[in-house]
Protein backbone atom coordinates (compact mmCIF):
# COMPACT_ATOMS: atom_id res chain seq x y z
CA UNK A 1 0.00 0.00 0.00
CA UNK A 2 1.45 4.03 -0.94
CA UNK A 3 2.58 5.63 2.21
CA UNK A 4 2.31 8.82 2.61
CA UNK A 5 5.86 10.86 3.68
CA UNK A 6 6.76 14.65 4.51
CA UNK A 7 9.45 16.09 5.89
CA UNK A 8 9.27 15.36 9.70
CA UNK A 9 7.81 12.21 9.43
CA UNK A 10 10.52 10.32 11.19
CA UNK A 11 9.93 12.62 14.19
CA UNK A 12 6.65 11.80 15.21
CA UNK A 13 6.15 8.36 14.04
CA UNK A 14 6.49 6.96 17.24
CA UNK A 15 6.11 10.66 18.93
CA UNK A 16 2.90 8.91 21.12
CA UNK A 17 5.12 7.12 22.94
CA UNK A 18 7.80 9.48 24.53
CA UNK A 19 4.61 11.69 25.72
CA UNK A 20 4.48 11.26 29.30
CA UNK A 21 1.57 10.06 31.42
CA UNK A 22 -0.32 13.07 33.07
CA UNK A 23 -3.13 12.64 35.87
CA UNK A 24 -6.33 14.09 35.46
CA UNK A 25 -7.36 16.47 38.20
CA UNK A 26 -11.03 17.30 38.52
CA UNK A 27 -12.05 21.33 38.92
CA UNK A 28 -15.13 20.50 40.94
CA UNK A 29 -16.09 24.72 40.21
CA UNK A 30 -16.03 24.56 36.44
CA UNK A 31 -17.89 20.96 36.67
CA UNK A 32 -21.55 20.47 36.27
CA UNK A 33 -24.26 18.38 37.71
CA UNK A 34 -24.95 15.86 40.76
CA UNK A 35 -21.92 15.16 42.37
CA UNK A 36 -20.10 17.99 40.47
CA UNK A 37 -20.98 15.85 37.06
CA UNK A 38 -19.19 12.49 38.40
CA UNK A 39 -21.82 10.31 38.40
CA UNK A 40 -22.47 11.43 34.86
CA UNK A 41 -19.69 9.82 32.71
CA UNK A 42 -18.92 12.94 30.93
CA UNK A 43 -15.74 14.97 30.63
CA UNK A 44 -14.34 18.04 29.50
CA UNK A 45 -10.97 18.27 29.84
CA UNK A 46 -8.55 21.16 28.92
CA UNK A 47 -5.09 20.76 27.68
CA UNK A 48 -3.00 19.65 25.11
CA UNK A 49 -4.49 16.82 23.45
CA UNK A 50 -1.15 14.63 22.65
CA UNK A 51 -1.18 14.73 26.21
CA UNK A 52 -4.77 14.33 27.64
CA UNK A 53 -5.20 11.25 25.00
CA UNK A 54 -2.31 9.90 27.15
CA UNK A 55 -3.46 10.56 29.68
CA UNK A 56 -7.24 8.80 29.24
CA UNK A 57 -5.70 5.67 27.67
CA UNK A 58 -5.58 3.93 30.67
CA UNK A 59 -8.78 4.32 31.52
CA UNK A 60 -11.05 4.47 28.54
CA UNK A 61 -8.46 2.37 26.25
CA UNK A 62 -10.71 0.64 23.71
CA UNK A 63 -14.01 1.57 25.04
CA UNK A 64 -14.95 4.43 22.95
CA UNK A 65 -17.54 3.67 20.32
CA UNK A 66 -17.49 6.97 17.88
CA UNK A 67 -14.88 9.48 17.39
CA UNK A 68 -15.56 12.77 15.77
CA UNK A 69 -12.68 15.14 15.81
CA UNK A 70 -12.92 18.97 13.82
CA UNK A 71 -9.29 19.52 13.45
CA UNK A 72 -7.65 22.86 12.12
CA UNK A 73 -8.35 22.73 8.25
CA UNK A 74 -5.05 24.57 8.10
CA UNK A 75 -6.07 27.03 5.72
CA UNK A 76 -3.09 29.60 6.46
CA UNK A 77 -5.76 32.64 7.90
CA UNK A 78 -5.04 34.14 10.80
CA UNK A 79 -7.19 35.01 14.10
CA UNK A 80 -9.00 31.81 14.45
CA UNK A 81 -10.32 30.74 18.52
CA UNK A 82 -8.48 27.34 17.43
CA UNK A 83 -5.57 28.38 15.45
CA UNK A 84 -6.83 27.34 12.43
CA UNK A 85 -2.83 27.50 10.56
CA UNK A 86 -1.09 25.53 13.13
CA UNK A 87 0.88 27.91 14.33
CA UNK A 88 -0.45 28.60 18.09
CA UNK A 89 2.64 28.64 20.51
CA UNK A 90 1.56 25.51 21.88
CA UNK A 91 1.96 23.30 18.65
CA UNK A 92 5.47 25.55 17.51
CA UNK A 93 6.57 24.56 21.08
CA UNK A 94 6.15 20.98 20.60
CA UNK A 95 7.08 21.00 16.62
CA UNK A 96 10.50 22.74 18.14
CA UNK A 97 10.72 20.31 20.98
CA UNK A 98 10.53 16.89 18.85
CA UNK A 99 10.87 18.23 15.21
CA UNK A 100 13.76 19.60 16.40
CA UNK A 101 15.36 22.63 13.67
CA UNK A 102 13.94 20.54 10.93
CA UNK A 103 10.90 22.28 12.14
CA UNK A 104 11.63 25.39 11.14
CA UNK A 105 11.80 25.14 7.38
CA UNK A 106 8.85 22.81 7.32
CA UNK A 107 6.11 24.13 4.96
CA UNK A 108 1.98 24.61 6.40
CA UNK A 109 1.05 20.59 5.16
CA UNK A 110 4.52 19.26 6.89
CA UNK A 111 3.69 21.21 10.10
CA UNK A 112 -0.35 19.76 9.56
CA UNK A 113 0.85 16.26 9.30
CA UNK A 114 3.37 16.78 12.32
CA UNK A 115 0.75 17.77 14.63
CA UNK A 116 -1.90 15.08 13.46
CA UNK A 117 -0.04 11.97 13.02
CA UNK A 118 0.59 10.84 16.61
CA UNK A 119 -3.09 12.34 17.80
CA UNK A 120 -4.49 9.40 15.09
CA UNK A 121 -2.25 7.05 16.22
CA UNK A 122 -3.67 7.17 20.05
CA UNK A 123 -7.11 7.99 19.10
CA UNK A 124 -6.76 4.29 17.25
CA UNK A 125 -6.50 3.06 20.73
CA UNK A 126 -9.30 4.13 21.98
CA UNK A 127 -11.70 2.97 20.08
CA UNK A 128 -13.92 -0.36 20.50
CA UNK A 129 -13.32 -3.20 17.74
CA UNK A 130 -17.02 -2.45 16.14
CA UNK A 131 -16.50 1.33 16.58
CA UNK A 132 -15.72 4.28 14.33
CA UNK A 133 -14.07 7.80 13.69
CA UNK A 134 -15.17 10.68 11.83
CA UNK A 135 -12.91 13.81 10.58
CA UNK A 136 -14.39 16.56 9.38
CA UNK A 137 -11.73 18.83 7.11
CA UNK A 138 -11.86 20.96 3.57
CA UNK A 139 -9.71 21.11 0.49
CA UNK A 140 -6.77 22.15 1.85
CA UNK A 141 -5.85 18.78 3.53
CA UNK A 142 -8.74 16.00 2.21
CA UNK A 143 -5.99 14.42 0.50
CA UNK A 144 -3.29 14.68 3.11
CA UNK A 145 -5.60 13.60 5.36
CA UNK A 146 -7.19 10.29 3.57
CA UNK A 147 -3.76 9.01 2.79
CA UNK A 148 -2.97 9.43 6.80
CA UNK A 149 -6.24 7.94 7.57
CA UNK A 150 -5.34 4.78 5.35
CA UNK A 151 -1.73 4.18 7.01
CA UNK A 152 -2.99 4.39 10.64
CA UNK A 153 -6.26 2.78 10.18
CA UNK A 154 -5.96 0.85 7.33
CA UNK A 155 -6.86 1.40 4.20
CA UNK A 156 -9.60 -1.77 4.23
CA UNK A 157 -11.61 0.36 6.89
CA UNK A 158 -12.10 3.19 5.09
CA UNK A 159 -16.09 4.08 4.69
CA UNK A 160 -16.34 6.82 2.92
CA UNK A 161 -16.07 10.51 2.60
CA UNK A 162 -18.88 12.64 2.91
CA UNK A 163 -19.03 15.80 1.29
CA UNK A 164 -21.28 18.67 3.00
CA UNK A 165 -22.45 20.98 1.14
CA UNK A 166 -22.98 24.00 3.70
CA UNK A 167 -24.01 26.93 1.20
CA UNK A 168 -25.14 27.88 -2.51
CA UNK A 169 -22.63 31.31 -2.46
CA UNK A 170 -18.82 31.18 -2.28
CA UNK A 171 -16.22 33.64 -2.56
CA UNK A 172 -13.85 32.26 -5.44
CA UNK A 173 -12.48 33.81 -8.62
CA UNK A 174 -12.23 30.37 -10.26
CA UNK A 175 -14.30 28.03 -8.70
CA UNK A 176 -16.93 28.88 -5.78
CA UNK A 177 -16.35 26.33 -2.87
CA UNK A 178 -19.50 25.57 -1.14
CA UNK A 179 -18.84 22.53 0.75
CA UNK A 180 -15.78 20.48 2.51
CA UNK A 181 -15.77 16.93 3.62
CA UNK A 182 -16.14 14.54 6.64
CA UNK A 183 -13.77 11.40 6.11
CA UNK A 184 -15.09 8.15 8.00
CA UNK A 185 -13.55 4.82 8.59
CA UNK A 186 -14.10 2.11 10.41
CA UNK A 187 -12.17 0.56 13.29
CA UNK A 188 -12.56 -3.37 11.79
CA UNK A 189 -14.40 -2.45 9.04
CA UNK A 190 -14.59 -6.90 8.02
CA UNK A 191 -16.22 -7.27 11.48
CA UNK A 192 -19.09 -4.70 11.20
CA UNK A 193 -19.84 -6.67 8.14
CA UNK A 194 -19.48 -10.02 9.43
CA UNK A 195 -21.95 -8.75 12.28
CA UNK A 196 -23.68 -7.42 9.48
CA UNK A 197 -24.30 -3.54 11.18
CA UNK A 198 -25.47 -1.13 9.41
CA UNK A 199 -25.78 2.63 9.93
CA UNK A 200 -28.78 4.49 10.07
CA UNK A 201 -29.98 8.15 11.13
CA UNK A 202 -32.94 9.23 12.12
CA UNK A 203 -34.46 10.98 9.05
CA UNK A 204 -34.96 14.68 9.46
CA UNK A 205 -38.67 15.56 11.56
CA UNK A 206 -39.57 12.07 11.69
CA UNK A 207 -39.62 12.80 15.38
CA UNK A 208 -41.74 15.93 15.62
CA UNK A 209 -44.22 14.75 13.26
CA UNK A 210 -44.51 11.55 15.37
CA UNK A 211 -44.81 13.64 18.69
CA UNK A 212 -47.74 16.11 16.82
CA UNK A 213 -49.55 12.58 15.71
CA UNK A 214 -49.34 11.38 19.75
CA UNK A 215 -51.12 14.63 20.43
CA UNK A 216 -53.52 14.23 18.05
CA UNK A 217 -54.71 10.96 19.21
CA UNK A 218 -54.68 11.94 23.07
CA UNK A 219 -56.88 14.93 21.73
CA UNK A 220 -59.46 12.75 19.34
CA UNK A 221 -59.06 9.15 20.12
CA UNK A 222 -59.43 6.50 17.66
CA UNK A 223 -61.54 9.32 15.58
CA UNK A 224 -58.84 8.79 12.70
CA UNK A 225 -60.87 10.85 10.22
CA UNK A 226 -60.51 13.85 12.36
CA UNK A 227 -56.75 13.51 12.82
CA UNK A 228 -56.26 12.97 9.14
CA UNK A 229 -57.99 16.39 8.33
CA UNK A 230 -55.63 18.51 11.71
CA UNK A 231 -52.52 16.45 10.15
CA UNK A 232 -53.08 17.79 6.91
CA UNK A 233 -53.68 21.14 7.35
CA UNK A 234 -50.55 20.86 10.27
CA UNK A 235 -48.35 19.82 7.49
CA UNK A 236 -49.77 22.37 4.96
CA UNK A 237 -49.03 25.14 7.26
CA UNK A 238 -45.48 24.05 8.01
CA UNK A 239 -42.64 26.86 5.99
CA UNK A 240 -41.54 25.99 2.68
CA UNK A 241 -38.25 23.67 3.29
CA UNK A 242 -39.35 22.80 7.03
CA UNK A 243 -38.07 19.17 7.22
CA UNK A 244 -41.19 18.11 8.88
CA UNK A 245 -43.11 19.04 5.59
CA UNK A 246 -41.10 15.85 3.53
CA UNK A 247 -43.31 13.45 5.33
CA UNK A 248 -47.10 15.19 4.31
CA UNK A 249 -48.08 12.20 2.78
CA UNK A 250 -48.58 10.27 6.31
CA UNK A 251 -51.30 11.91 7.21
CA UNK A 252 -53.42 8.59 7.23
CA UNK A 253 -53.57 6.38 10.74
CA UNK A 254 -55.16 3.37 12.83
CA UNK A 255 -54.64 2.13 16.07
CA UNK A 256 -51.23 0.91 15.25
CA UNK A 257 -50.00 4.57 14.11
CA UNK A 258 -49.65 7.54 11.34
CA UNK A 259 -49.07 5.89 7.44
CA UNK A 260 -48.54 6.64 3.94
CA UNK A 261 -51.05 4.41 1.88
CA UNK A 262 -48.57 3.34 -0.23
CA UNK A 263 -48.72 2.05 -3.73
CA UNK A 264 -49.26 -1.95 -4.14
CA UNK A 265 -48.76 -2.71 -7.72
CA UNK A 266 -45.91 -4.61 -8.79
CA UNK A 267 -43.30 -3.17 -10.82
CA UNK A 268 -43.46 -3.37 -14.24
CA UNK A 269 -40.54 -5.25 -14.64
CA UNK A 270 -41.61 -7.61 -17.17
CA UNK A 271 -42.70 -10.78 -15.27
CA UNK A 272 -45.65 -11.93 -16.81
CA UNK A 273 -46.84 -14.40 -13.56
CA UNK A 274 -46.75 -11.32 -11.58
CA UNK A 275 -49.35 -12.29 -8.49
CA UNK A 276 -53.06 -11.93 -9.80
CA UNK A 277 -55.26 -12.99 -6.72
CA UNK A 278 -58.41 -11.63 -5.95
CA UNK A 279 -58.38 -9.34 -2.86
CA UNK A 280 -62.51 -8.78 -1.09
CA UNK A 281 -63.11 -5.65 -0.25
CA UNK A 282 -64.23 -5.47 3.70
CA UNK A 283 -67.49 -3.65 3.15
CA UNK A 284 -68.52 -4.81 -0.17
CA UNK A 285 -67.21 -8.02 0.20
CA UNK A 286 -66.14 -7.66 -3.66
CA UNK A 287 -63.06 -8.39 -5.22
CA UNK A 288 -61.04 -5.30 -5.76
CA UNK A 289 -59.28 -3.69 -9.06
CA UNK A 290 -56.19 -5.26 -9.85
CA UNK A 291 -52.74 -3.23 -10.87
CA UNK A 292 -52.29 -3.83 -14.61
CA UNK A 293 -48.87 -5.18 -13.05
CA UNK A 294 -50.02 -7.15 -10.81
CA UNK A 295 -50.07 -7.18 -6.80
CA UNK A 296 -46.38 -6.51 -5.13
CA UNK A 297 -46.69 -9.43 -2.76
CA UNK A 298 -47.36 -12.81 -3.14
CA UNK A 299 -51.10 -14.13 -1.96
CA UNK A 300 -49.74 -15.82 1.39
CA UNK A 301 -47.98 -12.09 2.29
CA UNK A 302 -51.09 -10.55 1.49
CA UNK A 303 -52.97 -12.74 3.80
CA UNK A 304 -51.80 -12.30 6.27
CA UNK A 305 -51.15 -8.72 6.34
CA UNK A 306 -54.91 -8.76 5.93
CA UNK A 307 -55.41 -11.27 9.21
CA UNK A 308 -53.02 -8.48 11.34
CA UNK A 309 -55.26 -6.12 13.78
CA UNK A 310 -55.35 -3.88 12.26
CA UNK A 311 -55.07 -5.55 8.77
CA UNK A 312 -51.97 -3.23 6.78
CA UNK A 313 -53.64 -3.17 3.72
CA UNK A 314 -55.46 0.05 3.00
CA UNK A 315 -58.65 0.31 1.14
CA UNK A 316 -60.64 2.74 -0.74
CA UNK A 317 -64.54 3.43 -0.05
CA UNK A 318 -65.51 0.33 -2.43
CA UNK A 319 -63.70 -2.17 -4.16
CA UNK A 320 -63.62 -0.08 -7.62
CA UNK A 321 -60.35 1.30 -5.91
CA UNK A 322 -57.03 -0.52 -6.00
CA UNK A 323 -55.74 -0.97 -2.47
CA UNK A 324 -52.71 0.15 -0.87
CA UNK A 325 -50.22 -1.03 1.38
CA UNK A 326 -49.70 0.97 4.89
CA UNK A 327 -46.43 2.09 5.49
CA UNK A 328 -46.28 2.98 9.00
CA UNK A 329 -43.61 6.41 9.45
CA UNK A 330 -42.24 4.88 12.69
CA UNK A 331 -41.23 2.00 11.02
CA UNK A 332 -39.24 3.72 8.59
CA UNK A 333 -38.13 6.21 10.65
CA UNK A 334 -34.80 5.65 9.45
CA UNK A 335 -32.16 5.98 6.50
CA UNK A 336 -28.62 5.57 5.59
CA UNK A 337 -26.57 8.83 5.46
CA UNK A 338 -25.99 10.09 2.21
CA UNK A 339 -22.19 10.39 1.13
CA UNK A 340 -23.23 14.21 -0.31
CA UNK A 341 -25.99 16.36 1.73
CA UNK A 342 -26.64 20.13 1.92
CA UNK A 343 -27.28 21.95 5.79
CA UNK A 344 -26.89 25.03 5.68
CA UNK A 345 -23.17 26.12 7.48
CA UNK A 346 -25.34 29.30 9.15
CA UNK A 347 -27.58 27.22 11.33
CA UNK A 348 -24.70 26.36 13.56
CA UNK A 349 -23.35 29.77 13.96
CA UNK A 350 -26.54 30.92 15.29
CA UNK A 351 -27.08 27.72 17.83
CA UNK A 352 -23.59 28.90 19.65
CA UNK A 353 -23.85 32.24 18.93
CA UNK A 354 -27.73 32.05 20.71
CA UNK A 355 -25.76 30.51 23.87
CA UNK A 356 -22.69 32.32 23.87
CA UNK A 357 -23.14 35.30 22.20
CA UNK A 358 -22.46 37.30 18.56
CA UNK A 359 -19.55 36.42 17.39
CA UNK A 360 -18.34 33.48 19.97
CA UNK A 361 -17.02 30.92 17.67
CA UNK A 362 -16.24 31.18 14.11
CA UNK A 363 -17.52 28.49 12.17
CA UNK A 364 -18.61 25.94 14.40
CA UNK A 365 -19.77 22.55 13.54
CA UNK A 366 -23.56 21.57 13.33
CA UNK A 367 -24.63 19.89 16.29
CA UNK A 368 -27.82 18.13 14.38
CA UNK A 369 -25.07 16.95 12.15
CA UNK A 370 -22.86 15.56 14.27
CA UNK A 371 -26.06 13.67 16.00
CA UNK A 372 -26.58 12.31 13.10
CA UNK A 373 -23.25 11.02 12.74
CA UNK A 374 -22.95 9.81 16.33
CA UNK A 375 -26.54 8.53 16.68
CA UNK A 376 -26.01 5.87 13.63
CA UNK A 377 -22.90 4.34 15.29
CA UNK A 378 -23.39 4.35 19.09
CA UNK A 379 -26.42 2.55 20.94
CA UNK A 380 -27.15 3.79 24.27
CA UNK A 381 -24.48 3.71 26.99
CA UNK A 382 -21.82 3.92 24.09
CA UNK A 383 -19.33 6.83 24.38
CA UNK A 384 -17.94 9.38 22.19
CA UNK A 385 -14.55 11.56 22.11
CA UNK A 386 -13.34 14.13 20.15
CA UNK A 387 -10.16 15.29 21.10
CA UNK A 388 -10.82 19.12 19.51
CA UNK A 389 -13.38 20.21 21.79
CA UNK A 390 -13.82 23.71 20.36
CA UNK A 391 -16.79 24.99 20.75
CA UNK A 392 -18.64 22.01 22.42
CA UNK A 393 -20.47 20.94 19.68
CA UNK A 394 -19.94 16.99 20.01
CA UNK A 395 -21.20 17.42 23.40
CA UNK A 396 -24.36 19.36 22.77
CA UNK A 397 -24.73 16.16 19.82
CA UNK A 398 -24.68 13.76 22.23
CA UNK A 399 -27.15 15.28 24.88
CA UNK A 400 -29.42 15.77 21.89
CA UNK A 401 -29.36 11.98 21.44
CA UNK A 402 -29.54 11.03 25.10
CA UNK A 403 -33.37 12.93 24.82
CA UNK A 404 -34.51 9.28 22.85
CA UNK A 405 -32.55 6.91 24.94
CA UNK A 406 -33.20 4.81 27.61
CA UNK A 407 -29.59 4.75 29.22
CA UNK A 408 -27.78 8.56 27.95
CA UNK A 409 -24.71 7.77 25.71
CA UNK A 410 -21.39 9.75 27.72
CA UNK A 411 -18.95 12.55 26.16
CA UNK A 412 -15.25 12.80 26.74
CA UNK A 413 -14.29 16.02 25.25
CA UNK A 414 -10.61 17.97 24.89
CA UNK A 415 -9.58 21.62 24.35
CA UNK A 416 -6.06 22.71 24.37
CA UNK A 417 -6.92 26.41 25.05
CA UNK A 418 -7.83 27.87 28.17
CA UNK A 419 -10.14 30.32 27.92
CA UNK A 420 -11.86 28.05 24.79
CA UNK A 421 -12.54 25.46 27.37
CA UNK A 422 -13.46 27.34 30.30
CA UNK A 423 -15.65 29.98 28.56
CA UNK A 424 -17.25 28.50 25.52
CA UNK A 425 -16.96 24.65 25.40
CA UNK A 426 -17.80 24.19 29.20
CA UNK A 427 -19.95 27.25 29.09
CA UNK A 428 -22.35 25.82 25.89
CA UNK A 429 -22.67 22.45 27.39
CA UNK A 430 -23.27 23.41 30.90
CA UNK A 431 -26.13 25.62 29.16
CA UNK A 432 -27.35 23.06 27.00
CA UNK A 433 -27.92 20.92 30.09
CA UNK A 434 -29.70 23.56 31.98
CA UNK A 435 -31.31 25.50 29.87
CA UNK A 436 -30.84 29.20 28.37
CA UNK A 437 -32.00 32.81 26.82
CA UNK A 438 -30.95 33.01 23.81
CA UNK A 439 -28.43 35.69 23.53
CA UNK A 440 -28.35 36.63 19.76
CA UNK A 441 -30.95 36.01 17.48
CA UNK A 442 -34.72 37.44 17.07
CA UNK A 443 -36.68 35.36 19.31
CA UNK A 444 -35.68 35.08 22.96
CA UNK A 445 -37.59 32.32 23.80
CA UNK A 446 -36.00 30.08 26.29
CA UNK A 447 -34.58 27.10 25.94
CA UNK A 448 -35.34 24.13 27.77
CA UNK A 449 -32.39 21.86 29.43
CA UNK A 450 -31.15 18.41 27.97
CA UNK A 451 -30.63 17.82 31.58
CA UNK A 452 -27.02 15.63 32.39
CA UNK A 453 -23.43 16.65 33.60
CA UNK A 454 -20.13 17.06 33.48
CA UNK A 455 -16.47 16.42 35.15
CA UNK A 456 -14.57 18.88 34.21
CA UNK A 457 -10.84 18.85 34.73
CA UNK A 458 -6.98 19.79 33.93
CA UNK A 459 -3.75 18.01 33.06
CA UNK A 460 -1.23 18.04 36.20
CA UNK A 461 1.47 19.90 35.90
CA UNK A 462 3.95 17.06 36.95
CA UNK A 463 3.53 13.63 35.05
CA UNK A 464 3.16 10.41 36.89
CA UNK A 465 6.99 9.41 36.88
CA UNK A 466 9.79 12.33 38.42
CA UNK A 467 13.04 12.78 36.28
CA UNK A 468 14.31 10.08 38.29
CA UNK A 469 11.77 7.56 36.71
CA UNK A 470 10.17 7.08 40.28
CA UNK A 471 6.35 7.49 40.74
CA UNK A 472 5.21 10.84 42.17
CA UNK A 473 4.83 10.25 45.77
CA UNK A 474 1.33 12.01 45.78
CA UNK A 475 -0.23 9.24 43.32
CA UNK A 476 -3.21 7.70 44.76
CA UNK A 477 -3.47 3.96 43.75
CA UNK A 478 -6.91 4.49 42.27
CA UNK A 479 -4.80 6.55 40.13
CA UNK A 480 -1.79 3.77 39.70
CA UNK A 481 -4.16 0.85 39.10
CA UNK A 482 -5.38 2.79 35.74
CA UNK A 483 -1.97 2.58 34.51
CA UNK A 484 -1.12 -0.67 35.27
CA UNK A 485 -4.13 -2.55 34.61
CA UNK A 486 -3.51 -0.71 30.82
CA UNK A 487 -0.15 -1.48 30.69
CA UNK A 488 -0.81 -5.40 31.26
CA UNK A 489 -3.77 -5.52 28.70
CA UNK A 490 -3.50 -2.41 26.64
CA UNK A 491 -7.74 -1.67 27.68
CA UNK A 492 -9.45 0.39 29.56
CA UNK A 493 -9.96 -0.24 34.04
CA UNK A 494 -13.11 -0.56 34.44
CA UNK A 495 -12.78 -1.77 37.86
CA UNK A 496 -13.46 -0.27 41.32
CA UNK A 497 -9.61 0.08 42.67
CA UNK A 498 -10.17 -0.80 46.10
CA UNK A 499 -8.19 -4.01 46.36
CA UNK A 500 -4.97 -5.14 45.12
CA UNK A 501 -6.60 -7.50 42.78
CA UNK A 502 -7.40 -4.98 39.74
CA UNK A 503 -9.25 -7.58 37.88
CA UNK A 504 -9.13 -10.97 35.88
CA UNK A 505 -7.58 -10.31 31.92
CA UNK A 506 -8.01 -13.42 29.55
CA UNK A 507 -7.25 -16.09 32.23
CA UNK A 508 -4.82 -14.11 34.63
CA UNK A 509 -5.51 -12.08 37.54
CA UNK A 510 -3.40 -8.43 37.91
CA UNK A 511 -2.43 -7.15 41.47
CA UNK A 512 -0.66 -4.02 42.41
CA UNK A 513 0.78 -3.51 45.53
CA UNK A 514 1.13 -0.14 46.22
CA UNK A 515 0.47 2.98 48.63
CA UNK A 516 -0.88 0.71 51.74
CA UNK A 517 -3.69 -1.38 49.94
CA UNK A 518 -3.44 -3.58 52.31
CA UNK A 519 -3.89 -1.32 55.10
CA UNK A 520 -0.26 -1.34 56.52
CA UNK A 521 -0.64 -5.11 57.48
CA UNK A 522 2.58 -5.71 55.99
CA UNK A 523 6.11 -5.26 55.05
CA UNK A 524 6.35 -1.16 53.70
CA UNK A 525 2.28 -0.80 53.66
CA UNK A 526 2.09 -4.03 51.59
CA UNK A 527 4.15 -2.32 48.33
CA UNK A 528 6.80 -5.23 48.61
CA UNK A 529 5.59 -8.82 47.46
CA UNK A 530 6.36 -11.01 50.70
CA UNK A 531 5.82 -14.68 51.75
CA UNK A 532 3.11 -12.91 54.38
CA UNK A 533 1.82 -10.22 51.95
CA UNK A 534 0.87 -12.96 49.26
CA UNK A 535 -1.02 -14.97 51.93
CA UNK A 536 -3.40 -11.97 52.48
CA UNK A 537 -3.91 -11.56 48.73
CA UNK A 538 -7.79 -12.10 47.51
CA UNK A 539 -7.53 -15.74 45.97
CA UNK A 540 -7.06 -16.74 42.19
CA UNK A 541 -6.23 -20.40 41.23
CA UNK A 542 -5.02 -19.50 37.96
CA UNK A 543 -1.72 -17.54 36.69
CA UNK A 544 -1.24 -14.23 38.23
CA UNK A 545 0.78 -10.83 37.29
CA UNK A 546 1.67 -8.88 40.54
CA UNK A 547 3.26 -5.59 40.15
CA UNK A 548 5.23 -4.73 43.23
CA UNK A 549 8.10 -2.34 44.67
CA UNK A 550 10.33 -5.60 45.00
CA UNK A 551 9.92 -9.09 45.36
CA UNK A 552 11.19 -11.09 48.32
CA UNK A 553 9.17 -14.16 48.14
CA UNK A 554 11.71 -16.14 46.14
CA UNK A 555 11.29 -19.98 44.55
CA UNK A 556 7.70 -19.92 45.46
CA UNK A 557 6.67 -17.40 42.95
CA UNK A 558 6.99 -20.13 40.18
CA UNK A 559 5.09 -22.78 42.44
CA UNK A 560 2.32 -19.96 43.19
CA UNK A 561 2.10 -18.97 39.26
CA UNK A 562 2.76 -15.58 39.55
CA UNK A 563 4.56 -13.22 37.08
CA UNK A 564 6.32 -10.28 38.96
CA UNK A 565 6.78 -7.08 37.81
CA UNK A 566 9.02 -4.03 39.33
CA UNK A 567 7.19 -0.81 39.58
CA UNK A 568 7.80 1.84 38.37
CA UNK A 569 10.25 0.05 35.56
CA UNK A 570 7.58 -2.04 34.25
CA UNK A 571 4.97 0.65 33.27
CA UNK A 572 6.62 1.86 30.68
CA UNK A 573 3.97 1.72 27.70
Amino acid sequence: MPTLNWIGKEAVVKHHKDVPFRLLEPVTELSCGDNHGKESGNLIVQGDNLHALKALLPRYAGKVKCIYIDPPYNTGNEGWVYNDNVNSPEIRRWLGEVVGKEGETLDRHDRWLSMMYPRLVLLKQFLRDDGAIFVSIDDNEVGNLQALMREVFGAANEVATIVWEKGKKGDSKLVSVTHEYIVAFARNKALLKERKVRWRRKKPGVDAVLEHYESLRKKHGDEHAAIRKEMMAWYRALPKGDPRKAHKHYNWSDKRGLYFAADFAGPDDGRENRPRYPILHPITQQPCAIPSTGWRWEEDTTKAALAEDPPRIHFGTNHTTIPNRKSYLFEVDEEPMMSVFYKDGRAATLEVEAILGAGAFPFPKDSEVIADLVGMVVEPGDLVLDSFGGSGTTAHAVLRLNQHLKEPVRFLLVELNDDVARNKTRERVRKAIDGYTPLAGKKRVPVDGLGGGFQFCRLSAEPLFDADGQIRSDVKFAQLAEFVWFAETGTGFTGTADSPLLGIHEGRAIYLLYNGILKDKSVSGGNVLTGPVFDVLPKFGGPKVIYAAANRIGARAAREGITFKQTPYALEV
